[in-house]
Protein backbone atom coordinates (compact mmCIF):
# COMPACT_ATOMS: atom_id res chain seq x y z
CA UNK A 1 0.00 0.00 0.00
CA UNK A 2 0.85 3.53 -0.71
CA UNK A 3 -0.58 6.49 0.54
CA UNK A 4 -0.55 8.93 -2.45
CA UNK A 5 -0.22 12.76 -2.12
CA UNK A 6 -1.60 14.71 -4.73
CA UNK A 7 1.05 17.33 -5.91
CA UNK A 8 1.26 19.57 -8.59
CA UNK A 9 -1.34 22.55 -9.81
CA UNK A 10 -1.28 26.03 -9.75
CA UNK A 11 -3.67 25.76 -6.07
CA UNK A 12 -1.77 22.23 -4.85
CA UNK A 13 -3.58 18.97 -4.80
CA UNK A 14 -2.95 18.43 -8.48
CA UNK A 15 -5.93 21.78 -9.13
CA UNK A 16 -4.65 24.48 -11.52
CA UNK A 17 -7.82 26.84 -10.59
CA UNK A 18 -10.74 27.39 -7.79
CA UNK A 19 -13.58 29.19 -8.78
CA UNK A 20 -15.67 29.98 -5.58
CA UNK A 21 -18.89 30.21 -7.44
CA UNK A 22 -20.61 28.40 -10.13
CA UNK A 23 -22.92 30.12 -12.70
CA UNK A 24 -25.57 28.77 -14.79
CA UNK A 25 -28.37 29.85 -17.68
CA UNK A 26 -31.40 28.15 -18.06
CA UNK A 27 -33.32 31.00 -19.49
CA UNK A 28 -35.92 31.04 -22.74
CA UNK A 29 -38.37 28.67 -21.28
CA UNK A 30 -41.19 28.58 -18.57
CA UNK A 31 -40.95 32.71 -18.21
CA UNK A 32 -37.65 32.28 -17.06
CA UNK A 33 -35.69 35.41 -18.82
CA UNK A 34 -32.69 35.18 -21.10
CA UNK A 35 -30.63 37.18 -18.82
CA UNK A 36 -31.55 35.20 -15.61
CA UNK A 37 -28.42 33.79 -13.70
CA UNK A 38 -28.44 30.72 -11.28
CA UNK A 39 -25.43 31.10 -9.16
CA UNK A 40 -24.57 27.96 -6.73
CA UNK A 41 -22.06 28.89 -3.75
CA UNK A 42 -19.80 26.25 -4.38
CA UNK A 43 -16.84 25.90 -5.44
CA UNK A 44 -15.46 24.71 -8.87
CA UNK A 45 -11.91 23.26 -9.65
CA UNK A 46 -9.64 22.49 -12.62
CA UNK A 47 -7.61 19.28 -12.42
CA UNK A 48 -4.14 19.36 -13.44
CA UNK A 49 -3.90 16.59 -15.79
CA UNK A 50 -0.18 16.31 -15.30
CA UNK A 51 -0.18 16.75 -11.81
CA UNK A 52 -2.44 14.25 -11.40
CA UNK A 53 -0.47 11.60 -13.13
CA UNK A 54 2.81 12.66 -11.43
CA UNK A 55 0.91 11.64 -8.15
CA UNK A 56 0.26 8.34 -9.20
CA UNK A 57 3.68 7.62 -11.22
CA UNK A 58 5.55 4.64 -9.09
CA UNK A 59 8.79 3.46 -10.45
CA UNK A 60 11.20 0.83 -8.93
CA UNK A 61 12.73 3.01 -6.69
CA UNK A 62 9.51 2.71 -4.74
CA UNK A 63 10.33 -0.50 -3.24
CA UNK A 64 7.57 -3.57 -2.79
CA UNK A 65 8.87 -5.24 -6.27
CA UNK A 66 7.49 -3.21 -8.19
CA UNK A 67 8.16 -3.72 -12.09
CA UNK A 68 7.52 -1.42 -14.77
CA UNK A 69 7.30 -2.72 -18.52
CA UNK A 70 6.51 -0.06 -21.07
CA UNK A 71 4.83 -2.48 -23.58
CA UNK A 72 1.30 -2.70 -25.00
CA UNK A 73 -0.41 -6.26 -24.68
CA UNK A 74 -1.00 -7.81 -27.90
CA UNK A 75 -4.92 -8.36 -27.98
CA UNK A 76 -6.06 -10.65 -30.57
CA UNK A 77 -9.82 -10.67 -29.63
CA UNK A 78 -11.91 -11.67 -26.96
CA UNK A 79 -13.90 -15.20 -27.81
CA UNK A 80 -16.23 -15.36 -24.40
CA UNK A 81 -15.63 -15.15 -21.05
CA UNK A 82 -12.22 -15.49 -20.30
CA UNK A 83 -11.28 -16.91 -23.46
CA UNK A 84 -8.87 -14.21 -25.07
CA UNK A 85 -7.02 -16.32 -27.79
CA UNK A 86 -3.01 -17.26 -27.35
CA UNK A 87 -2.20 -14.01 -26.53
CA UNK A 88 -3.94 -13.94 -22.64
CA UNK A 89 -4.39 -17.20 -21.13
CA UNK A 90 -6.06 -18.09 -17.73
CA UNK A 91 -4.81 -20.74 -15.23
CA UNK A 92 -5.70 -22.48 -11.90
CA UNK A 93 -2.00 -20.49 -10.68
CA UNK A 94 -2.95 -16.77 -12.75
CA UNK A 95 -2.51 -15.56 -16.29
CA UNK A 96 -0.03 -15.75 -18.71
CA UNK A 97 0.49 -12.54 -21.11
CA UNK A 98 1.91 -11.97 -24.46
CA UNK A 99 3.42 -8.69 -24.71
CA UNK A 100 4.63 -6.32 -27.62
CA UNK A 101 7.60 -6.07 -26.94
CA UNK A 102 8.11 -9.99 -27.08
CA UNK A 103 7.83 -10.39 -23.69
CA UNK A 104 5.83 -13.26 -21.80
CA UNK A 105 4.60 -12.37 -18.21
CA UNK A 106 3.04 -14.62 -15.33
CA UNK A 107 0.68 -12.69 -13.09
CA UNK A 108 -1.86 -13.83 -10.31
CA UNK A 109 -4.03 -11.09 -11.75
CA UNK A 110 -4.96 -8.71 -14.39
CA UNK A 111 -6.20 -5.52 -13.99
CA UNK A 112 -7.77 -3.64 -16.85
CA UNK A 113 -7.64 0.65 -16.69
CA UNK A 114 -7.90 1.12 -20.17
CA UNK A 115 -10.90 2.49 -20.41
CA UNK A 116 -14.97 1.82 -22.04
CA UNK A 117 -13.22 -0.02 -24.72
CA UNK A 118 -12.14 -2.54 -23.16
CA UNK A 119 -10.90 -5.28 -25.82
CA UNK A 120 -10.68 -7.97 -22.83
CA UNK A 121 -13.52 -6.87 -20.22
CA UNK A 122 -16.72 -8.47 -21.06
CA UNK A 123 -20.16 -6.96 -20.18
CA UNK A 124 -23.29 -8.52 -19.40
CA UNK A 125 -25.34 -9.47 -21.85
CA UNK A 126 -28.15 -7.38 -22.11
CA UNK A 127 -31.88 -8.24 -21.74
CA UNK A 128 -34.15 -7.97 -24.70
CA UNK A 129 -35.32 -4.31 -24.97
CA UNK A 130 -32.40 -2.94 -22.40
CA UNK A 131 -30.55 0.15 -23.56
CA UNK A 132 -27.13 0.11 -25.09
CA UNK A 133 -24.98 3.21 -23.54
CA UNK A 134 -25.41 7.03 -24.06
CA UNK A 135 -22.44 9.21 -24.94
CA UNK A 136 -21.50 12.59 -23.89
CA UNK A 137 -20.18 14.58 -26.85
CA UNK A 138 -17.93 17.57 -26.65
CA UNK A 139 -15.95 20.47 -28.10
CA UNK A 140 -13.56 22.59 -26.16
CA UNK A 141 -11.48 25.21 -27.31
CA UNK A 142 -8.73 27.22 -25.27
CA UNK A 143 -9.09 30.61 -26.42
CA UNK A 144 -6.93 34.19 -26.41
CA UNK A 145 -9.54 36.87 -25.87
CA UNK A 146 -9.98 40.46 -24.81
CA UNK A 147 -9.98 40.96 -21.55
CA UNK A 148 -12.53 42.42 -19.55
CA UNK A 149 -12.09 46.01 -17.65
CA UNK A 150 -12.96 46.88 -13.97
CA UNK A 151 -16.64 48.28 -14.85
CA UNK A 152 -17.46 45.37 -17.30
CA UNK A 153 -15.59 42.69 -15.30
CA UNK A 154 -17.35 39.82 -18.09
CA UNK A 155 -16.49 37.36 -21.11
CA UNK A 156 -19.51 38.37 -22.92
CA UNK A 157 -22.01 37.26 -20.09
CA UNK A 158 -19.66 34.90 -18.17
CA UNK A 159 -18.03 36.31 -15.32
CA UNK A 160 -14.62 36.16 -14.99
CA UNK A 161 -14.48 35.05 -11.19
CA UNK A 162 -17.03 32.10 -11.69
CA UNK A 163 -17.18 28.87 -13.71
CA UNK A 164 -20.20 28.35 -15.87
CA UNK A 165 -21.30 25.20 -15.49
CA UNK A 166 -24.53 24.76 -17.91
CA UNK A 167 -25.80 27.84 -20.56
CA UNK A 168 -27.96 26.10 -22.02
CA UNK A 169 -30.07 29.35 -24.00
CA UNK A 170 -30.43 29.19 -27.61
CA UNK A 171 -30.79 32.90 -28.33
CA UNK A 172 -27.32 32.56 -30.79
CA UNK A 173 -29.48 30.59 -32.97
CA UNK A 174 -32.74 32.75 -33.86
CA UNK A 175 -31.45 34.15 -36.81
CA UNK A 176 -31.13 30.47 -38.06
CA UNK A 177 -34.30 28.64 -37.89
CA UNK A 178 -33.49 25.27 -39.04
CA UNK A 179 -30.27 25.31 -36.64
CA UNK A 180 -32.63 26.44 -33.83
CA UNK A 181 -34.88 24.01 -34.68
CA UNK A 182 -32.06 21.16 -34.52
CA UNK A 183 -30.79 22.94 -31.51
CA UNK A 184 -33.96 22.65 -29.26
CA UNK A 185 -34.85 18.91 -30.63
CA UNK A 186 -30.75 17.84 -29.71
CA UNK A 187 -29.71 20.11 -27.22
CA UNK A 188 -25.90 21.10 -26.49
CA UNK A 189 -24.85 23.65 -23.12
CA UNK A 190 -22.10 25.85 -23.05
CA UNK A 191 -18.98 25.36 -20.13
CA UNK A 192 -16.65 28.16 -19.24
CA UNK A 193 -13.53 27.95 -17.09
CA UNK A 194 -11.60 31.76 -17.40
CA UNK A 195 -7.99 30.90 -16.70
CA UNK A 196 -6.15 34.16 -17.12
CA UNK A 197 -7.91 37.69 -17.81
CA UNK A 198 -6.74 37.04 -21.49
CA UNK A 199 -7.39 33.38 -21.58
CA UNK A 200 -11.00 30.91 -21.47
CA UNK A 201 -11.82 27.59 -21.95
CA UNK A 202 -15.00 26.78 -23.21
CA UNK A 203 -16.69 23.73 -24.21
CA UNK A 204 -19.95 23.42 -26.44
CA UNK A 205 -21.52 19.45 -24.68
CA UNK A 206 -24.30 17.22 -25.97
CA UNK A 207 -25.12 15.98 -22.09
CA UNK A 208 -25.76 12.81 -23.20
CA UNK A 209 -27.41 11.08 -26.48
CA UNK A 210 -27.37 8.44 -28.43
CA UNK A 211 -29.04 7.10 -32.22
CA UNK A 212 -26.90 9.17 -33.14
CA UNK A 213 -24.80 10.94 -31.08
CA UNK A 214 -23.66 14.68 -31.80
CA UNK A 215 -20.78 14.85 -34.10
CA UNK A 216 -17.88 16.63 -32.79
CA UNK A 217 -17.88 18.97 -35.89
CA UNK A 218 -21.87 20.09 -34.78
CA UNK A 219 -20.34 20.90 -31.21
CA UNK A 220 -17.61 22.63 -32.69
CA UNK A 221 -19.93 24.77 -35.41
CA UNK A 222 -22.09 25.51 -32.64
CA UNK A 223 -19.65 26.45 -30.22
CA UNK A 224 -18.26 29.20 -32.13
CA UNK A 225 -21.01 30.08 -33.57
CA UNK A 226 -21.92 30.82 -29.94
CA UNK A 227 -19.18 33.12 -29.51
CA UNK A 228 -19.73 35.30 -32.31
CA UNK A 229 -22.51 35.89 -30.88
CA UNK A 230 -21.66 36.81 -27.74
CA UNK A 231 -19.39 38.75 -28.83
CA UNK A 232 -16.49 36.99 -27.62
CA UNK A 233 -13.31 37.35 -30.27
CA UNK A 234 -11.20 33.79 -30.49
CA UNK A 235 -7.74 35.66 -30.89
CA UNK A 236 -5.64 33.08 -30.88
CA UNK A 237 -6.43 29.04 -30.32
CA UNK A 238 -4.22 27.71 -28.09
CA UNK A 239 -5.79 24.13 -27.22
CA UNK A 240 -8.79 21.99 -29.01
CA UNK A 241 -10.33 18.82 -26.83
CA UNK A 242 -12.28 16.31 -28.35
CA UNK A 243 -14.70 14.79 -25.54
CA UNK A 244 -16.52 11.29 -26.07
CA UNK A 245 -17.59 9.42 -22.42
CA UNK A 246 -19.78 6.34 -22.78
CA UNK A 247 -22.18 6.52 -20.21
CA UNK A 248 -24.44 3.92 -18.46
CA UNK A 249 -24.96 0.36 -20.50
CA UNK A 250 -24.34 -2.75 -18.82
CA UNK A 251 -22.03 -4.02 -16.02
CA UNK A 252 -19.36 -6.42 -16.52
CA UNK A 253 -19.77 -9.39 -16.87
CA UNK A 254 -19.67 -11.80 -13.69
CA UNK A 255 -17.24 -14.54 -13.06
CA UNK A 256 -15.06 -13.16 -15.28
CA UNK A 257 -10.87 -13.40 -14.43
CA UNK A 258 -9.79 -9.94 -16.01
CA UNK A 259 -10.23 -6.83 -13.64
CA UNK A 260 -11.98 -3.62 -14.88
CA UNK A 261 -11.35 -0.16 -13.10
CA UNK A 262 -12.65 3.21 -14.19
CA UNK A 263 -14.33 2.61 -17.85
CA UNK A 264 -13.73 -1.21 -18.17
CA UNK A 265 -16.01 -1.16 -15.03
CA UNK A 266 -18.29 1.15 -16.13
CA UNK A 267 -17.88 3.50 -13.23
CA UNK A 268 -19.10 6.68 -15.12
CA UNK A 269 -21.96 8.18 -13.42
CA UNK A 270 -24.87 7.25 -16.24
CA UNK A 271 -26.29 11.11 -15.76
CA UNK A 272 -23.77 13.19 -15.56
CA UNK A 273 -20.25 11.55 -17.07
CA UNK A 274 -18.21 12.75 -13.68
CA UNK A 275 -15.67 9.80 -13.84
CA UNK A 276 -12.40 10.70 -11.57
CA UNK A 277 -13.04 11.45 -8.20
CA UNK A 278 -15.70 7.88 -8.47
CA UNK A 279 -12.42 5.69 -10.17
CA UNK A 280 -10.20 7.34 -7.15
CA UNK A 281 -12.51 5.99 -4.73
CA UNK A 282 -13.42 2.35 -6.55
CA UNK A 283 -9.20 1.89 -7.07
CA UNK A 284 -9.01 2.50 -3.18
CA UNK A 285 -11.77 -0.06 -2.23
CA UNK A 286 -10.35 -2.37 -5.07
CA UNK A 287 -6.64 -2.28 -3.82
CA UNK A 288 -7.53 -3.02 -0.29
CA UNK A 289 -9.82 -5.98 -1.16
CA UNK A 290 -7.02 -7.58 -3.54
CA UNK A 291 -4.50 -7.07 -1.06
CA UNK A 292 -6.22 -8.55 1.94
CA UNK A 293 -7.65 -11.83 -0.56
CA UNK A 294 -3.67 -12.04 -1.51
CA UNK A 295 -2.92 -11.53 2.21
CA UNK A 296 -5.37 -14.17 2.95
CA UNK A 297 -3.97 -16.61 0.01
CA UNK A 298 -0.67 -16.42 1.49
CA UNK A 299 -1.16 -16.84 4.93
CA UNK A 300 -3.91 -19.46 4.91
CA UNK A 301 -3.14 -22.31 2.22
CA UNK A 302 -6.83 -24.53 3.46
CA UNK A 303 -8.69 -21.26 2.47
CA UNK A 304 -10.27 -21.38 -1.30
CA UNK A 305 -8.21 -18.08 -2.55
CA UNK A 306 -8.12 -19.03 -6.56
CA UNK A 307 -7.36 -16.51 -9.24
CA UNK A 308 -11.09 -16.78 -9.79
CA UNK A 309 -12.27 -15.82 -6.55
CA UNK A 310 -9.89 -12.89 -5.90
CA UNK A 311 -11.61 -11.10 -9.16
CA UNK A 312 -15.27 -11.91 -7.74
CA UNK A 313 -14.08 -9.98 -4.63
CA UNK A 314 -12.16 -6.88 -6.11
CA UNK A 315 -15.36 -6.36 -8.74
CA UNK A 316 -17.96 -6.70 -5.34
CA UNK A 317 -16.08 -3.95 -4.08
CA UNK A 318 -16.68 -1.01 -6.01
CA UNK A 319 -19.99 -2.59 -7.48
CA UNK A 320 -22.23 -4.01 -4.16
CA UNK A 321 -25.65 -4.55 -4.43
CA UNK A 322 -26.19 -1.02 -3.09
CA UNK A 323 -23.78 0.75 -5.26
CA UNK A 324 -25.59 -1.38 -8.12
CA UNK A 325 -29.10 -0.32 -7.12
CA UNK A 326 -27.98 3.56 -6.72
CA UNK A 327 -26.30 3.01 -10.18
CA UNK A 328 -29.70 1.65 -11.55
CA UNK A 329 -31.54 4.78 -10.39
CA UNK A 330 -28.77 7.37 -12.06
CA UNK A 331 -29.32 4.89 -15.00
CA UNK A 332 -32.70 5.99 -15.55
CA UNK A 333 -31.98 9.54 -15.18
CA UNK A 334 -29.59 9.20 -18.19
CA UNK A 335 -32.48 7.93 -20.21
CA UNK A 336 -34.71 10.29 -19.18
CA UNK A 337 -32.25 13.19 -20.12
CA UNK A 338 -32.07 11.87 -23.43
CA UNK A 339 -35.79 11.80 -23.87
CA UNK A 340 -35.69 15.63 -23.09
CA UNK A 341 -35.44 18.65 -25.71
CA UNK A 342 -33.91 21.73 -24.47
CA UNK A 343 -37.22 23.12 -22.99
CA UNK A 344 -37.14 20.43 -20.51
CA UNK A 345 -34.10 20.14 -19.98
CA UNK A 346 -34.00 23.80 -18.91
CA UNK A 347 -37.06 22.74 -16.60
CA UNK A 348 -35.30 19.99 -15.30
CA UNK A 349 -31.98 21.65 -14.37
CA UNK A 350 -33.46 24.75 -13.16
CA UNK A 351 -36.07 22.58 -10.11
CA UNK A 352 -32.68 20.28 -9.55
CA UNK A 353 -30.64 22.97 -7.74
CA UNK A 354 -33.63 24.31 -6.39
CA UNK A 355 -32.93 21.52 -3.73
CA UNK A 356 -31.19 21.18 -1.12
CA UNK A 357 -27.27 21.24 -1.81
CA UNK A 358 -26.78 17.98 0.18
CA UNK A 359 -29.47 16.89 -2.37
CA UNK A 360 -28.60 17.82 -5.70
CA UNK A 361 -24.75 17.54 -4.57
CA UNK A 362 -25.36 13.27 -3.94
CA UNK A 363 -26.60 12.80 -6.75
CA UNK A 364 -24.06 14.10 -8.43
CA UNK A 365 -21.32 12.68 -6.56
CA UNK A 366 -23.58 8.85 -6.97
CA UNK A 367 -20.24 6.93 -4.80
CA UNK A 368 -19.86 6.08 -1.48
CA UNK A 369 -17.15 8.02 0.76
CA UNK A 370 -18.10 11.06 -1.45
CA UNK A 371 -19.21 14.76 -0.56
CA UNK A 372 -23.59 14.28 0.13
CA UNK A 373 -23.77 10.87 -0.98
CA UNK A 374 -24.89 9.77 1.81
CA UNK A 375 -28.15 11.14 0.88
CA UNK A 376 -28.48 8.39 -1.81
CA UNK A 377 -27.20 4.95 -0.07
CA UNK A 378 -30.36 3.75 0.78
CA UNK A 379 -33.72 2.86 -0.88
CA UNK A 380 -35.29 5.62 1.32
CA UNK A 381 -33.65 8.66 0.26
CA UNK A 382 -33.30 7.52 -3.63
CA UNK A 383 -37.19 7.98 -3.08
CA UNK A 384 -37.12 11.02 -1.00
CA UNK A 385 -35.11 12.97 -3.30
CA UNK A 386 -37.22 11.77 -6.02
CA UNK A 387 -40.16 13.35 -4.36
CA UNK A 388 -38.15 16.21 -3.23
CA UNK A 389 -37.04 16.92 -7.11
CA UNK A 390 -40.25 16.02 -8.48
CA UNK A 391 -42.05 18.63 -6.68
CA UNK A 392 -39.84 21.36 -7.92
CA UNK A 393 -39.63 20.81 -11.74
CA UNK A 394 -42.50 22.65 -13.95
CA UNK A 395 -45.42 20.55 -13.71
CA UNK A 396 -44.71 19.81 -17.78
CA UNK A 397 -41.70 17.93 -17.01
CA UNK A 398 -42.71 16.27 -14.07
CA UNK A 399 -46.05 15.22 -16.06
CA UNK A 400 -43.07 14.06 -18.83
CA UNK A 401 -40.78 12.43 -15.31
CA UNK A 402 -43.65 10.39 -14.06
CA UNK A 403 -44.75 8.83 -17.99
CA UNK A 404 -41.49 7.85 -18.21
CA UNK A 405 -40.78 6.29 -14.76
CA UNK A 406 -43.83 4.03 -15.68
CA UNK A 407 -42.69 3.35 -18.97
CA UNK A 408 -39.34 2.36 -17.77
CA UNK A 409 -40.79 0.22 -14.97
CA UNK A 410 -42.90 -2.00 -17.52
CA UNK A 411 -40.09 -2.32 -20.01
CA UNK A 412 -36.72 -3.20 -17.84
CA UNK A 413 -36.13 -6.48 -17.14
CA UNK A 414 -35.96 -7.45 -13.22
CA UNK A 415 -37.15 -3.79 -12.38
CA UNK A 416 -34.26 -1.74 -11.75
CA UNK A 417 -36.20 1.42 -10.99
CA UNK A 418 -38.85 0.22 -8.40
CA UNK A 419 -35.85 -1.75 -6.91
CA UNK A 420 -33.54 1.59 -6.45
CA UNK A 421 -36.14 3.67 -4.66
CA UNK A 422 -38.14 0.54 -2.61
CA UNK A 423 -37.17 -2.27 -0.84
CA UNK A 424 -39.33 -4.39 -3.09
CA UNK A 425 -37.95 -6.54 -6.06
CA UNK A 426 -35.28 -7.80 -3.95
CA UNK A 427 -31.43 -6.82 -4.59
CA UNK A 428 -29.04 -6.99 -7.93
CA UNK A 429 -27.52 -9.92 -8.38
CA UNK A 430 -24.10 -9.90 -6.31
CA UNK A 431 -20.66 -10.61 -8.23
CA UNK A 432 -19.96 -12.51 -5.39
CA UNK A 433 -20.73 -16.80 -6.22
CA UNK A 434 -20.43 -19.05 -3.83
CA UNK A 435 -16.70 -20.50 -4.08
CA UNK A 436 -17.36 -24.14 -2.28
CA UNK A 437 -19.57 -24.71 -5.21
CA UNK A 438 -16.97 -23.36 -7.97
CA UNK A 439 -13.98 -24.34 -6.62
CA UNK A 440 -10.86 -22.90 -7.40
CA UNK A 441 -10.63 -22.86 -11.19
Amino acid sequence: KHNIELKGGKCGKALNQIWQKTDCFFGGSFDTPMTERTRLDRPYGQVDKYGLVDSFQLDESTGNNIQIIRANHKVQQTFSLNLHGDTMVHSEQGTTTQLSNGQTVFSTLVVDATGHESKLVLRQVRDAGEAPPGFQIAYGVAIETDAPTVDDPFFGPYDKDCMTLFDYRTDHLTTDRDSLKHAEKEPTFMYVMPLSDTKVFFEETSLVARDPAMSFQEAKDRCLKRLEYLGIPVRNVLEEEYCYIPMGGALPAKDQRVIGIGGAAAMVHPSTGYHLCRMLMGASDMASCIAEQLKKKKEDSAAVVSPDSIARHAYHSIWTSEAMRQRNFAVFGGEFLMSLDVKGLRGFFTGFFKLPLALWGGFLAGWKGLPYNVEHESWYKRMWFGINFIVRIPPEVAINMAWNIILYCIAEEGFPLPQSVTPLCGEPASYLLDDTKKGTA
